[in-house]
């Protein structure tokens, strides 16, 4: 008798820090320099998004690496859509209404 297995879930599981620190730099970034790139006067300031969760440092990054931000933290964004693509939709059928 066989025991018949579901396949496994994708992991959940955020980046570490020192993966994310290595794909900016690969990209020729670090934290500091996105920072100091982006006009923020304290160059420590991403390190707040490395942390804890904060949305447009998160997006910095990510852009920076040329990822999805969901894909480096996917914790903060279990079942949020990040594409945007439902806002859009939203707005188009407003303008159809209207």
């Amino acid at each position: 008798m066989t025991k018949r297995t579901s396949p496994k879930k994708a992991s959940l599981k955020d980046w570490h820090r020192a993966d994310i620190v290595a794909a900016l730099r690969k990209a020729g970034w670090s934290l500091r320099r996105l920072a100091t790139h982006h006009g923020y006067a304290s160059p420590t300031t991403l390190s707040v998004a490395m942390d804890r969760p904060w949305p447009k440092g998160q997006q910095l990054i990510a852009d920076a690496i040329g990822i999805d931000p969901a894909k480096i933290w996917p914790s903060r964004y279990q079942g949020k859509d990040t594409t945007g693509a439902h806002k859009g939709h939203r707005e188009a059928t407003e303008k159809k209404a209207a």
